[in-house]
């Protein structure tokens, strides 16, 4: 009888990262995806999966997933920019201002 495969979490995070740092963002969501499903309110997976969409010009993708990532934590900076950006590159940056403010509140570079 075999086992059904069990999905590493955590070794499935460090690929994804080591393809997002070879410059392959696609492959990095690709395996980031599942990692979510995992783990939905998973912050660190979350953030590199926006980071693979965004580097992958998904940028409706990258809005959506920081969206939750703020909705889960409202005081990241990061997630607030990176937002800010995505939405920028999306030609809205009316609704980009509102969160470039808060992440200047909040000390995020």
């Amino acid at each position: 009888m075999t086992q059904p495969f069990e999905i590493d979490l955590h070794s499935e995070f460090l690929r994804a990262d080591l393809f997002l740092a070879m410059g392959q963002p696609t492959e990095a969501a690709r395996i980031l995806e599942r990692v979510v499903e995992a783990e939905p309110a998973n912050e660190a997976a979350l953030e590199l999966l926006a980071r693979a969409y965004f580097g992958s010009a998904q940028l409706a993708r990258s809005e959506g997933v920081l969206t939750r990532l703020v909705a889960l934590a409202p005081a990241n900076g990061w997630a607030r920019r990176a937002l800010a950006r995505t939405l920028e590159r999306q030609s809205r940056a009316a609704d980009a201002a509102v969160h470039h403010r808060v992440a200047d509140a909040l000390g995020a570079a």
